[in-house]
């Protein structure tokens, strides 16, 4: 009985050595057999050891060193076309970030305070108009979520001064930063900003590899320019667009438009019901007028002796032709 009880307090020393070895990070003869090595090692080279395990390089060595991001909120009361347009620029952009939504009867100044707390830059005020959200058009495009993505500028943001500033600014916000921790090392889709009608055109294209053809994603939109600020929601302007036009001064010329012509369609009326109520002129008869005009000759009035026939219908007619045949058949025949 000593001898066992000896042996099994024996085992529990040594169980305990191990358990302290593990701790401690010293590693027992038996534990430094079973151990394996991590090593990074190319793809193509296989380890000369087996206990060596080939574990491919990262993707991408570099250090994400640009950390700025783009807040994108809205205010109360949007459409829902206004939010889903929201929440595409959102899964576009993974250098985005999202905020609550702003009262709808605070002012513009409320949201330099939020851009304070948030670390934001300056702004740029836009008019947006004709939306397609990518649920509403289905196009058979698509990328993968989080990608880089190439921008494409119209040649004329080269040419005038405020379009060289919209096209940096284009460039801060929808280029994803290198080495961003939710961004993929792929370039798979193309967004385009055309000029046309005073107006910047946004589109987003799949670049296919097999054709080197652009396939539209979404989502779509146009972008007016009302006008670029020194400082933010506020301070002296740099620039006006003389070519916006607000929406509601737009829509106040479609209703005097269409008063116009009711009105005028009224004033035709009004002439018509006048002309109509005028009494006639009544020209004074000349007597010279019936000087060559002879007399036609008289005729004697026919009188008939014999009452007239009464018509016949044209079934009956049909009828009398068609016996007359079958009689003269008969006759015929005898």
């Amino acid at each position: 009985m000593a001898a066992r009880g000896g042996k099994r307090a024996a085992e529990r020393v040594a169980q305990n050595k191990t358990k302290r070895a593990k701790l401690n990070g010293n590693k027992t003869p038996q534990t430094e057999r079973k151990a394996k090595t991590v090593t990074f090692t190319p793809e193509n080279e296989e380890g000369a050891n087996k206990n060596i395990i080939s574990v491919p390089p990262p993707v991408s060595t570099g250090k994400w060193t640009n950390k700025e991001r783009v807040l994108v909120f809205s205010s109360r009361g949007i459409s829902f076309r206004t939010r889903h347009l929201m929440m595409d620029l959102r899964t576009m952009m993974p250098h985005s970030k999202a905020d609550t939504k702003m009262d709808r009867k605070d002012k513009l100044f409320v949201v330099n305070e939020v851009c304070e707390i948030k670390n934001c830059n300056k702004y740029v005020d836009w008019c947006v108009f004709v939306v397609h959200t990518l649920a509403e058009l289905k196009m058979t495009g698509n990328c993968l979520k989080g990608s880089r993505p190439l921008l494409s500028f119209d040649p004329k943001f080269d040419q005038e001064p405020h379009y060289a500033l919209l096209k940096e600014l284009f460039t801060q916000i929808f280029s994803t930063p290198r080495y961003h921790p939710k961004s993929q090392p792929f370039v798979d889709h193309v967004l385009t900003f055309t000029i046309a009608d005073h107006r910047i055109w946004f589109r987003n294209y799949q670049i296919i590899e097999e054709d080197a053809s652009l396939v539209e994603i979404g989502p779509r939109f146009v972008l007016n320019l009302i006008k670029i600020f020194q400082g933010s929601f506020g301070g002296p302007t740099l620039y006006e667009n003389p070519h916006f036009q607000s929406p509601n001064m737009h829509r106040r010329m479609i209703r005097q438009a269409t008063a116009a012509r009711q009105k005028e369609r009224q004033m035709v009326k009004q002439i018509l019901k006048e002309k109509r109520s005028e009494e006639k002129e009544v020209l004074e008869r000349d007597v010279t007028d019936e000087v060559f005009q002879t007399p036609a000759e008289p005729r004697d009035p026919e009188v008939q002796l014999q009452p007239p026939e009464p018509p016949r219908s044209k079934k009956k007619l049909r009828l009398t032709e068609l016996k007359k045949k079958t009689q003269m058949k008969r006759k015929g025949l005898r």
